[in-house]
């Protein structure tokens, strides 16, 4: 399992990475990629949760243009598990936008909502995917529809009137497409 490390040995490298993200906020930028990276350097350098957590670590750091090719590699390994995927598509969605490439960025946050429907109610991530996508539509001016989409995520958490927000919503988004 897993480039040939035990179960143990991997959940045990999986909480050490765990311990680096709860402290990355009092790390330097530079110092967050060096420790992800000497953590990752455990692991085979095809290792696709070694090279989401390196893409991970680039992009805090704010070094969009060195993640991506890493977020690209790990979803094309086909080993993720699906939460995984589905931050990996995110992230590297939001690097796409950061990046300037927003209609990249739209389509592979859409393919990920479709892998969201495919999987049912429940699926991972699915809240952070319509918001991340909210962004990129503002990015590209479509802010009616960004709006009406944030809306309509927003609503089934809302404790009242979520049908009618939701409904609202959909007539918001569906004005913006007219």
């Amino acid at each position: 399992m897993n480039g040939g490390l035990t179960r143990d040995a991997f959940g045990d490298w999986e909480a050490r990475m765990a311990s680096v993200w709860k402290i990355a906020d009092t790390l330097t930028p530079q110092e967050l990629v060096r420790t992800v990276d000497a953590l990752c350097s455990e692991r085979p350098a095809d290792d696709a949760c070694a090279l989401f957590e390196r893409a991970s670590a680039r992009d805090t750091a704010g070094i969009e243009d060195a993640a991506e090719p890493l977020y690209r590699a790990a979803l094309a390994s086909g080993t993720l598990d699906p939460y995984r995927y589905a931050r990996a598509s995110i992230q590297l969605g939001s690097t796409l936008r950061h990046l300037g490439r927003l209609d990249e960025s739209e389509q592979l946050l859409l393919a990920q909502l479709r892998r969201c429907k495919a999987e049912g109610p429940g699926a991972a991530l699915h809240d952070e995917v319509r918001a991340v996508l909210a962004f990129t539509w503002i990015a590209q001016g479509r802010t009616l529809e960004a709006a009406a989409l944030a809306l309509e995520t927003l609503a089934p958490h809302l404790t009242r009137y979520s049908r009618s927000m939701a409904a609202n919503a959909r007539a918001l988004q569906g004005s913006a497409v007219d």
